[in-house]
């Protein structure tokens, strides 16, 4: 055997070792595509879908931090609070319409941190503890006061188009205990309605309650419109008796009241807003209050904000109150 076969005996040798070596290597699979998470535009800003599912995700919150003070026979006492909330907004569409489900946790300085709202939304209809339609009747600023409560355990239908909104509602009054009017060891129901047109500049808005408890209720309209750098608000209420949706003064419940509001953009971070408003009692007694309102968007999401307000009423001292504020949201 000559030095030529010896090469080619070894050269073939070492072909079958190593075919046999590859056929039994070990071959990693590959890692599985990572699934990120991918924004969702399908309900406005800040949703995300959660992660293997199709329904999307809001997450938010405030931190508000306020120093305020009241006047009270010329001795002047000041306060200080913190409330904290975080929110959950969940939705996704379905063959029934767009389903969706809230919940908002808050919390006032150390005390306990308690379920401020929590409902279910299928399309327009709305259930479980949350606020209601008389929510939406305050003007801009810090004087008027007409609604006492307006988070109730409801059942709500809103339909809404572009210039058209209207709404209504049912509310579980159990056991409900306002400032004005008790239905404690009751089980009564509350019936809300409202309706709101957008007319060009100007947006026409009346809501209406009833509280079964006290045989009484109210009703609130207001008028807002773009004027010059702001908007002005016009409001005015009326209502039939003490019930647990108007609120009152002095141990009177509010039989009728009106107020006003002018939000001044004086820039694009600054607002500031005087109001006035007026109010009578069930009872004949009147009262009136007039403030100013300042807010100022230090940046994206920080707003500071300050307001100081003067009260007149029959049977009461003058009264002067006020807060410094910051808020932080996200």
């Amino acid at each position: 055997m000559n030095i030529k076969s010896l090469l080619i005996g070894s050269a073939a040798a070492l072909a079958v070792v190593s075919g046999a070596q590859a056929a039994d290597a070990i071959v990693a699979a590959e890692p599985e595509p990572m699934e990120y998470v991918r924004v969702c535009d399908a309900f406005g800003t800040g949703f995300f879908y959660i992660p293997g599912t199709e329904t999307c995700l809001r997450v938010g919150g405030e931190v508000r931090v306020t120093v305020s003070f009241d006047s009270t026979d010329d001795d002047y006492d000041w306060d200080s609070a913190v409330r904290s909330r975080v929110y959950f907004d969940a939705r996704n569409d379905s063959e029934i319409g767009t389903i969706g489900s809230y919940i908002r946790l808050q919390g006032t300085n150390f005390g306990d941190v308690t379920i401020d709202q929590g409902y279910i939304t299928i399309g327009g209809f709305k259930i479980g503890a949350a606020y209601s339609f008389w929510d939406d009747i305050g003007i801009a600023g810090e004087t008027d006061a007409f609604a006492d409560l307006s988070g109730f355990r409801l059942a709500s239908y809103t339909y809404a188009s572009d210039a058209f909104t209207v709404g209504v509602g049912v509310d579980d009054l159990s056991d409900v205990v306002g400032d004005y009017w008790s239905n404690a060891g009751s089980s009564e129901i509350g019936l809300q309605a409202m309706v709101s047109a957008a007319l060009g500049p100007a947006t026409v808005s009346l809501w209406g309650v009833y509280d079964f408890g006290a045989e009484d209720g109210a009703i609130y309209g207001k008028l807002a419109a773009d004027v010059g750098p702001g908007t002005f608000e016009l409001g005015a209420g009326w209502s039939s008796g003490e019930n647990v949706y108007v609120s009152g003064i002095n141990a009177v419940s509010y039989e009728w009241t009106v107020a006003a509001a002018y939000a001044f953009k004086a820039t694009d971070k600054l607002t500031i807003t005087p109001s006035v408003s007026y109010w009578e009692g069930q009872n004949g007694a009147d009262a009136w209050g007039a403030g100013l309102f300042a807010e100022y968007a230090l940046a994206e999401g920080l707003t500071a904000s300050a307001t100081v307000d003067y009260l007149d009423a029959d049977g009461l001292d003058d009264e002067w109150t006020g807060f410094v504020r910051l808020t932080r949201s996200f």
